[in-house]
């Protein structure tokens, strides 16, 4: 599959964990999003993925992009200016991953803007569900005014702990709410998983045998599963 990874969290984790740094960008979304670059210009290859056999296309993103939505306050349709770049490679991708960062922002919004469908990975902790109520909140509010197209793809449980009661019990609750809407597949905590990131490289690439990853291998095919079943909204698939 033809993938772009769109890193849209200033702290730049999914593009260091993609094996680019984010500190030698000559180019990121940030220039995407300003219009001073187009997706075409400003995307990359990672020498350790491809390496690894794992390569995908990444939009990266370093601290400039905390900048971003000070200087798009004045201009119109800015919660667009994503989807309006990505229209521009559609046909080169079969899937697009936008990571987002984990607040309501106008970076958030963007992704939200742009993409089919949102996969939301959460802790099984007190708080989380807490958050969770506010995104669905926001994600509804996108649907019926800015992206008809945005629809929940799922919930996914990470860094779980099947030994902790309190996990459990918060897992049983997301069920009980958001019924098959909570991905089948755990992904639980996992030493190698949590050691990947400083490889530069996803725990399918670092470890592809460690429980964790092989989560993540049973994840995707859900998760592909799940979006071919989704109404075609398109030919592009953006999560």
């Amino acid at each position: 599959q033809r993938v772009l990874m769109v890193d849209m969290d200033p702290q730049g984790n999914a593009t260091m964990g993609s094996g680019v740094d984010k500190r030698q960008l000559k180019l990121s979304v940030y220039d995407v999003l300003l219009e001073s670059a187009t997706i075409a210009e400003a995307r990359v290859k990672s020498e350790r993925l491809v390496e690894a056999g794992c390569s995908y296309d990444i939009l990266g993103a370093n601290r400039d992009l905390a900048g971003a939505e000070v200087e798009l306050v004045d201009v119109d349709r800015r919660e667009r200016r994503l989807k309006q770049a990505l229209a521009a490679v559609a046909s080169d991708y079969d899937f697009v991953l936008i990571d987002c960062p984990p607040s309501l922002s106008m970076l958030t919004l963007n992704g939200l803007c742009a993409a089919h469908g949102v996969i939301v990975p959460m802790q099984c902790e007190y708080f989380a569900l807490e958050g969770l109520s506010d995104l669905v909140n926001t994600i509804k509010q996108v649907h019926a005014n800015l992206n008809k197209d945005l629809e929940i793809i799922g919930l996914l449980r990470v860094m779980f702990d099947p030994r902790i009661t309190l996990q459990q019990q918060v897992s049983d609750q997301l069920k009980a709410h958001f019924g098959d809407k909570v991905f089948n597949t755990v992904i639980p905590r996992n030493v190698r998983l949590a050691e990947a990131p400083s490889y530069g490289l996803p725990g399918v690439a670092f470890d592809p045998s460690a429980r964790g990853s092989q989560a993540f291998v049973d994840f995707a095919r859900e998760m592909v599963e799940r979006i071919t079943a989704m109404k075609p909204v398109a030919e592009q698939r953006v999560a």
